[in-house]
């Protein structure tokens, strides 16, 4: 099962998957995406990449590689439904999050369609490499 985790999956996949989705959350926060109305409904104050908390972007994208790594195990596996409910639970729990932070339902909404998004991108560039 150990050789599974690090030589039965694409790491190309991996790769590619977690950087487009870390790309696309630059997107997706940013005042051409959703980030404006999004961190009104936080209560942060939208600031330029530049600004960002390191610890913040470093833990974002060691999410999204580990999250990518998962998904890549589970294509590697077959288990494309196991990838789905990994993408639904960690979608659920970001949701109830925003719920227990009494963040505005735009900025809920906002997070758990994110989660959604990249883990499509990280399926499909499974699918791809």
């Amino acid at each position: 099962m150990e050789d599974t985790v690090v030589e039965g999956v694409s790491w190309l996949g991996i790769i590619v998957g977690a950087i487009v989705s870390f790309l696309v959350g630059w997107i997706w926060y940013s005042p051409r995406g959703f980030g404006t109305k999004w961190s009104e409904g936080v209560g942060v104050k939208l600031e330029d990449a530049s600004k960002m908390p390191p610890q913040a972007m470093i833990l974002q994208f060691a999410g999204i590689f580990f999250m990518s790594w998962v998904i890549g195990l589970t294509a590697a596996s077959s288990a494309l439904f196991t990838a789905i409910l990994v993408i639904l639970a960690i979608a659920c729990l970001i949701v109830a999050n925003g719920y227990f932070a009494r963040k505005s339902q735009y900025a809920i909404n906002v997070e758990g369609a994110y989660i959604v998004v990249i883990g499509v991108i990280m399926i499909v560039c499974q699918g791809i490499f």
